[in-house]
């Protein structure tokens, strides 16, 4: 297939929320290392599809069809080997809309919701949003690596926690949660009566030697209180098309999660949607071996730089996802300098640790799902700055 990544895509004037975003108060200057999208094109077999389906010229109702359970069944059996029916599928526009609609659904006002910090934040605002009480569970920051403080999390359980809102792969953290991580999560969870719901967007993306679980594979008993949230829009670059796979075990949440879609109005999926869902999920996986292997490339030339041009600031040693944690404490344990050096100095937009909560102060997330030449801009930016400011 041998896909060209190195190829530099001019994403200004597309409405881009990670480029365009900037414009107004720098200009075209700054690169962005920030958003969780890639500056990288989607497989050829998607453009082309993209292409067949706008050439039809009517853009009208859809629905879903037979072809499109197959596929969300294809794809989970191949990738995390677990077999599913195909009423267990319950299409979403996006992710943070089914936690929403999951928190209206399955909790009531002032209740307890489970999360780990540093927190995903639009996942966490949908807790606060929907005038739920959002629980943080610190994770343990120890030898460069983070852990789940199990005791920390059974005092909030005890608390009355209706859900846990799992993150897995975990983002920002770059975590994979091991079997024995959610078999405890899942005793805890069985113990004292909560939901489990993981969002599982990042799943795709495991670094060699991790290997990514469903937490509703663990036995019956955890399926039948689990949803597990999975969508082809990370994987496959495709955030603004607005697909998105709730996978529900339990006949009678499953009714309820479908009832909160019909009461806010979600039915027809957007026309572009489903058959690039298919898609991805049938055509596209020898790209997707290849970009896994451009993004480990990419890991490493940043490691080996920040070692060469930043020793003081450690990155954290990334299982899963295209994005790293990198503590800056060394440098400075706010935020004020860490932006002035990136943003107003060397022209480069990262993700501040604090818009990940307080657990986040004096780290940043860097996006290295872009062009090579890109990222090597970006960085040769911050080493030229990095010493004036520091």
């Amino acid at each position: 297939m041998n896909t060209n990544f190195d190829e530099v895509i001019n994403r200004f004037g597309t409405n881009c929320a990670k480029w365009d975003g900037l414009v107004s108060e720098y200009g075209q200057e700054v690169i962005p290392l920030s958003v969780a999208d890639m500056d990288l094109r989607a497989p050829q077999a998607i453009v082309n599809e993209t292409v067949r389906m706008a050439q039809h010229g009517i853009y009208g109702y859809t629905e879903l069809y037979p072809p499109y359970y197959e596929a969300v069944q294809r794809w989970m059996k191949r990738a995390y080997k677990w077999d599913i029916p195909q009423d267990w599928i319950v299409f979403s526009p996006r992710i943070v809309q089914a936690v929403s609609i999951i928190l209206q659904k399955f909790t009531e006002i002032g209740d307890l919701v489970l999360m780990h910090s540093p927190a995903y934040q639009p996942i966490a605002k949908s807790i606060t949003e929907n005038g739920r009480e959002l629980v943080e569970s610190p994770l343990i920051y120890r030898n460069g690596r983070y852990e789940m403080n199990f005791e920390d999390m059974e005092l909030s359980m005890q608390k009355g926690v209706k859900i846990l809102l799992l993150v897995s792969p975990h983002n920002p953290t770059g975590r994979v949660w091991t079997g024995t991580d959610l078999t405890r999560i899942a005793e805890l969870c069985m113990k004292y009566d909560v939901l489990i719901v993981s969002d599982d967007v990042h799943a795709d993306f495991i670094r060699p030697g991790h290997e990514h679980t469903v937490i509703a594979k663990l036995s019956e008993e955890i399926a039948q209180r689990s949803i597990i949230c999975t969508s082809p829009s990370k994987t496959f670059n495709l955030a603004s098309l607005e697909i998105s796979n709730i996978i529900i075990p339990n006949e009678k949440l499953r009714a309820i999660f479908k009832n909160g879609l019909i009461e806010a109005g979600i039915h027809n999926p957007t026309f572009f949607a489903v058959p690039i869902c298919e898609t991805a999920y049938t055509e596209c996986d020898g790209w997707l071996e290849e970009l896994k292997l451009y993004i480990e490339e990419n890991i490493d030339y940043v490691k080996e730089f920040f070692t060469e041009h930043f020793p003081d600031l450690k990155i954290v040693e990334s299982e899963g996802t295209y994005l790293l944690w990198v503590d800056c404490t060394s440098f400075d344990q706010k935020d004020e300098r860490l932006k002035r050096w990136l943003l107003d100095e060397s022209k480069v937009s990262v993700s501040m640790g604090t818009s990940f909560g307080q657990q986040g102060e004096g780290f940043i997330r860097l996006n290295v799902a872009t062009s090579r030449v890109t990222l090597e801009e970006a960085l040769q930016r911050m080493a030229a700055t990095y010493h004036s400011v520091k």
